[in-house]
C-alpha cells in the first residue's frame, strides 16, 4: 500500500497528479471537525504536503504521531515551527532556488511601476483622460540608491538587477560580499536608501522590523518594496506613513493576513499592489512542484532528501 500523506490547501493539478500516482493522498474536507477527521487517519499519515502561506499549526502536528516529513511548496518557513519539528524528529523541506529569478523579476517590475506609475497610467489611458490632458509627471528610476533588507538567494538576485540602476546597499546578519555596501543597522540603510526593497526571512528578530522609525528614517522622498512577508511590516504603521505621505510610496506583493487586504491600504493612491505573485509563472512553479516530489520520493526512499531544513 502507498504511503499516505496529507496535502492541506491546493496545488497546480501537475503536482497534484503526481503525488497521487506516487501516494495516497489525503485533502482535508471544509466541513470535518479536524479532531474527528485526524482521530480516523492519523497513525497512517507519514508525509504533510503545505505552502509556504499556509504552513502547518504545531497543534495539528501534535495530531499527527506517525508524521515523518513535512514538504513545504515554497520557500517560507516561519509558518511551521521548526524547533517543535526537530523535537518530534520530523523533516521540513522546502523548494529553495528555483524562485529567485522571478521574485527578482517581479521586485524591479514593481519598483518601476511604483516610481513611472504604471497602474495609474494604464488607467489614465483606458478612462479617457489622456484625451484631456497630459499626465502628471512620475520619478526618475535610474540613478536611485537602492537598499535591500536581507542579501539571502533573491536579495542577491535583486541585487543584481537593481545594480545597473543605481547603487545597491544591503543589511544582513553579517556582510555577505564585498559588491555591495554593508550597514549593519537596518535604520541606517533606510536613511540612506530612496528605495527600500524587502527580502529577509521573518524571524524573531525581523518580525515588525518595518516600524514606524524605520519608516520615518526611509523618509517622505521614500519607498517600500516587500516581496518577502507581510510579517515583516507593521502594517498599521504603513498605512498611516502612507496617509500622511511621511514615505512617498509603497509596492507590496505580501500582506499581513493574505488575501484580505485593508481598504485603507488598497484605496491609496500611492501604493501598487500585487496578490502574492512572486513566484507564480507556469516554469517556477512546475519547478517547485518537481522539488516537492523529488524531496518525497528521497525520503521515503531512504536516501539523501536534496532540501531538508530540519
Amino acid at each position: 500500500m502507498p504511503q499516505q500523506l496529507l496535502q492541506l490547501g491546493n496545488c497546480l493539478p501537475a503536482l497534484e497528479q503526481a503525488l497521487r500516482e506516487r501516494f495516497l493522498v489525503h485533502h482535508w474536507p471544509g466541513d470535518a471537525p479536524e479532531q474527528a477527521w485526524l482521530a480516523e487517519r492519523s497513525r497512517a499519515i507519514r508525509g504533510l504536503v503545505t505552502g509556504a502561506n499556509l504552513g502547518v499549526p504545531n497543534a495539528t502536528l501534535a495530531r499527527l504521531p506517525a508524521l515523518e516529513i513535512i514538504a513545504i511548496n515554497g520557500v517560507g518557513v516561519d509558518r511551521v515551527d521548526l524547533q517543535y519539528a526537530r523535537e518530534r524528529g520530523i523533516r521540513v523541506t522546502n523548494t529553495p532556488d528555483v524562485q529567485a529569478d522571478d521574485v527578482a523579476d517581479l521586485a524591479l517590475g514593481l519598483i518601476i511601476s511604483l516610481l513611472r506609475e504604471l497602474p495609474a497610467a494604464d488607467r489614465y489611458v483606458r478612462d479617457g483622460k489622456w484625451l484631456s490632458a497630459p499626465m502628471p509627471l512620475g520619478r526618475k528610476v535610474c540613478g536611485r540608491r537602492f537598499g535591500i533588507i536581507g542579501l539571502g538567494r533573491i536579495g542577491r538576485a535583486i541585487a543584481a538587477r537593481l545594480e545597473v540602476l543605481g547603487p545597491v546597499a544591503y543589511t544582513a546578519s553579517a556582510p555577505k560580499t564585498e559588491r555591495y555596501r554593508f550597514i549593519a543597522d537596518p535604520l541606517e540603510l533606510a536613511h540612506d536608501s530612496d528605495v527600500l526593497v524587502l527580502a529577509a526571512a521573518v524571524t524573531s528578530s525581523s518580525r515588525r522590523m518595518v516600524s514606524r522609525v524605520l519608516l520615518d528614517a526611509l523618509g517622505p522622498q521614500g519607498y517600500l518594496v516587500n516581496i518577502a512577508r507581510g510579517a515583516l511590516v507593521d502594517q498599521a504603521a504603513l498605512i498611516a506613513a502612507l496617509q500622511e505621505r511621511r514615505i512617498a510610496g509603497a509596492a507590496l506583493d505580501v500582506y499581513d493576513d493574505e488575501p484580505n487586504v485593508p481598504e485603507a491600504l488598497r484605496a491609496l493612491p500611492n501604493v501598487v499592489l500585487s496578490p502574492h505573485i512572486g513566484s507564480a509563472t507556469h516554469e517556477t512553479r512546475a519547478g517547485m512542484a518537481a522539488m516537492v516530489v523529488a524531496n518525497l520520493d528521497a525520503y521515503f526512499a531512504g536516501t539523501s532528501v536534496p532540501n531538508a531544513l530540519a
